[in-house]
């Protein structure tokens, strides 16, 4: 599944791209994209030199405070942040390597809490994550 790329969703809402934050929304575009502050500074700096890591945290947790990338904390090790918000998947992660992948299993999409079990909260993001060893890494 592939869903409307980051940069084209941000200027679609008009959000001032000044070129270092044209250059992250850039380096965060592809499926199954995962990546560390620190991963999107080295990218974005290959393109860009003049990044700072400070500039790439502030426009990451500004895409995260809009909706348009989603923090994900499924495997020991950074922060990674994923671009892909609009198809409502889950993630899978290797628990030896920590390679991260979005999953679309059938059926989870319609879980959802009994209104008793809300205690008052509105519901706007679920999350699954499924946790396992890829096929390079075989088990513990």
């Amino acid at each position: 599944m592939t869903s409307t790329p980051l940069l084209e969703r941000l200027r679609a809402l008009h959000w001032r791209l000044t070129p270092q934050r044209r250059v992250i929304a850039e380096v965060m575009d592809g499926e199954h994209v995962h990546l560390s502050a620190e991963e999107v500074l080295e990218r974005a700096r290959e393109r860009l030199p003049e990044v700072s890591l400070a500039t790439v945290y502030n426009t990451l947790n500004e895409l995260v405070s809009m909706g348009e990338v989603q923090q994900v904390d499924a495997a020991a090790g950074p922060t990674r942040y994923d671009p892909n918000t609009g198809d409502g998947h889950h993630h899978l992660v290797c628990l030896k390597c920590g390679d991260l992948r979005d999953v679309h299993p059938q059926g989870l999409d319609v879980l959802e809490l009994p209104r008793s079990e809300r205690f008052g909260y509105r519901i706007v993001n679920r999350e699954v994550l499924f946790q396992g060893y890829c096929s390079d890494c075989g088990g513990p």
